[in-house]
């Protein structure tokens, strides 16, 4: 399109399209005036349309295309060309260098006052597409990163240093944020919230200083910097959390909040003594999180079934088993969100209280003044709850009440850390926990782990390796012909690394009147025997292989989330 577009009504367009009707358009107006929004947005708010409805509509109407940037390779140096400030004001994105011209992707490509300011920005002829303004906002996260920002901040951190002039005042936080540690650490945080990384690590080095974050359980390297710049981000840090900065032999633990993108995210930090200085590792908690439906965290239906129909007894204990990041507490909060109703009190014992739920009383777990698990647990049962979540079983003492309350008319949520479902109950007798008690009690084991999604953007056809067909031949046998094996050669939308998001991989044990008998007589080896054939076919490899064959996930991903189960099973 090499000419200004035209101003159009949205409205009129929608309704002579026979998209909305004209009352739909008058009650979308009086909301439009009543709470300032722009039209569209109304129209997505109110459920008349989707934001692909609208822009496909507007590209038939003004004859230009519409390009769904969920599928579009971006371009950062393209991308770059029209600054952030000014793609976030006129919800525009460069696409396309065409020689003489730009191709510009607009949510509203009827603005003539951003058409015009984004031809005099670039000095070049434009041609426009029409795309949605949620995917724009998202690929604007994902390509504007703070890399370059954070680069120079870390190189004027450092002359500070080396001049010996850093503002104590600035550093403190009563000095103002203009310091540059207080934006260095404002630009770190922000990048991170953009692509979703989980955990911010700060790590000294000889010589240099890392920060990685950790994006869908993997770590990547974000910037290296001056070591000597440690020091200053470690006392700041020490100070926004309220720990002391005098102490640097011994680890601390702490917490604050920041606001990103006016999203408050809770920050738990970690501090540890290294050789080269102090390391920090900081995970990013967002306080109003959307929690999943148990249907959404790729639980296979007929398993998804039975672990809705344990959720409905009255008392027994569920347990869910994974290593730490394996995403228990999703799963668990999930279940929550199914089981807590008005007529339900529910409590919860945690450490840490990871997000606030309403309606349901959460306790933080405080060892420094022996606010232990077990201890609140115990006063938890006098307050005469339905449901209890215990955030995790350490030691013989909170198993024995947690199971105990769960033979006492409670239902009884909690994790433990153990590698598959079948080893969870011979677990609990290692810890002491009568055996009695084990099979009077616990109903269902979930263990769980979390495996990476290929990124639909870059995904290609892969030849499975000799070692990985193998593997697969072991697990699947002759199905092994039916797969769609692919892999990611890495984009601008999963940030070069061939993934994008992650799904649960699950197997379910439930203690059936054999295993009960079973785990009383105290026979472990007869108990595995029997929970192995229970669970065959339905076990973590299995499932992770699923996801292979259905060209989600990589063969290499596979084997990592399952290749410490030795279990023998398909």
């Amino acid at each position: 399109m090499k000419t200004r577009p035209e101003k159009i009504r949205l409205g009129d367009i929608l309704v002579q399209q026979g998209l909305i009707t004209p009352e739909q358009l008058r009650a979308s107006l009086d909301e439009q005036q009543r709470s300032g929004r722009r039209l569209g947005r109304v129209f997505v708010e109110l459920k008349y349309l989707t934001e692909e409805q609208i822009a496909e509509s507007l590209a038939r109407q003004l004859k230009i295309p519409y390009i769904n940037l969920k599928y579009q390779q971006l371009n950062p140096q393209v991308v770059h060309r029209l600054p952030e400030t000014q793609a976030r004001r006129w919800r525009a994105v460069a696409l396309e260098d065409r020689g003489t011209r730009t191709l510009i992707g607009m949510a509203d490509p009827t603005d003539l006052f951003a058409y015009d300011e984004i031809s005099r920005l670039l000095r070049r002829e434009i041609e426009l597409a029409v795309v949605c303004e949620g995917t724009l906002l998202q690929a604007i996260d994902r390509v504007y990163r703070k890399t370059d920002e954070i680069r120079g901040l870390t190189q004027e951190l450092t002359a500070d240093v080396n001049d010996h002039s850093v503002d104590f005042g600035g550093i403190t936080g009563s000095g103002g944020e203009d310091a540059p540690v207080a934006r260095l650490l404002q630009s770190i945080f922000e990048d991170a919230s953009k692509i979703h990384a989980s955990d911010v690590h700060i790590e000294p080095q000889e010589g240099k200083l890392h920060i990685r974050f950790r994006i869908d359980g993997m770590l990547h390297l974000q910037t290296e910097a001056d070591v000597r710049i440690t020091q200053t981000l470690v006392l700041r840090l020490k100070l926004m959390s309220g720990l002391d900065i005098s102490e640097k032999r011994l680890p601390q633990d702490g917490r604050f909040n920041v606001k990103i993108g006016g999203q408050a995210i809770d920050v738990r930090i970690s501090t540890m003594p290294t050789q080269h200085g102090e390391s920090v590792v900081m995970r990013l908690l967002n306080q109003r999180p959307e929690l999943l439906k148990l249907d959404r965290i790729g639980m296979p239906p007929a398993m998804l079934q039975r672990f809705r129909r344990a959720l409905q007894h009255a008392s027994g204990m569920l347990l869910v088993t994974g290593p730490t990041g394996s995403g228990k507490t999703t799963t668990l909060y999930s279940a929550l969100g199914e089981v807590s109703t008005v007529g339900n009190k529910v409590i919860t014992v945690e450490d840490p209280v990871e997000y606030r739920l309403p309606g349901i009383n959460q306790v933080q777990v405080n060892d420094k003044i022996e606010l232990t698990f077990s201890r609140v647990l115990r006063a938890a049962l006098r307050q005469d709850p339905d449901i209890i979540l215990v955030g995790e079983i350490r030691d013989p003492e909170t198993a024995e009440i947690a199971l105990r309350a769960a033979v006492t008319g409670h239902l009884v949520l909690s994790t433990l850390h153990t590698n598959d479902a079948a080893g969870t109950p011979v677990r609990l007798l290692d810890m002491g926990v009568p055996a009695f008690m084990i099979a009077s009690s616990l109903r269902v084991v979930l263990a769980q782990r979390l495996l990476r999604l290929v990124c639909e953007i870059c995904a290609e056809p892969y030849t499975p390796k000799p070692y990985e067909a193998e593997w697969l031949r072991q697990g699947i046998g002759d199905r092994m012909a039916e797969g769609r094996y692919v892999h990611g050669q890495g984009c601008s939308h999963c940030n070069g690394t061939g993934y994008q998001g992650r799904i649960g991989v699950y197997e379910m044990l439930e203690m059936t009147p054999t295993l009960v008998e079973s785990a009383t007589r105290q026979d472990v080896h007869q108990f595995i025997q029997l929970a192995n054939q229970q669970l065959f076919g339905q076990t973590l490899r299995y499932h992770a292989t699923e996801w292979v064959m259905r060209g989600r996930a990589t063969i290499a991903d596979a084997m990592r989330v399952s290749d410490d189960l030795d279990t023998g099973l398909s």
